[in-house]
């Protein structure tokens, strides 16, 4: 069976950020967390490029190649999307705001 890790706001242990870009976030509704949110990973031309759903508390994660990307969220609560630019290894955090 495949399935996508379990999001959580700690990363992976053995997680090496001096070779690896992180893009880790919450999705929000008013300031309070959303969970379970369909949350969409999606290159510099719009193409999808993965999901996760988001943890009960909104928390969310992808490892990213650098470029532009946009984070979406699709959930109960609305939808919303924001722009991440990665330029390299590191942890890139963000929110994603739905309405």
């Amino acid at each position: 069976m495949c399935s996508a890790p379990e999001q959580t706001a700690e990363l992976p242990a053995g997680t090496d950020l001096t070779k690896e870009s992180v893009l880790v976030g919450k999705v929000t509704s008013g300031g309070s967390p959303v969970g379970g949110a369909y949350v969409r990973l999606l290159d510099g031309t719009g193409e999808f490029t993965a999901e996760v759903v988001a943890s009960a508390t909104g928390d969310y994660r992808f490892y990213a190649a650098p470029g532009t990307w946009t984070v979406r969220a699709l959930s109960r609560s609305g939808n919303g999307q924001t722009e991440v630019a990665v330029g390299g290894p590191g942890l890139f955090t963000n929110e994603v705001q739905v309405a």
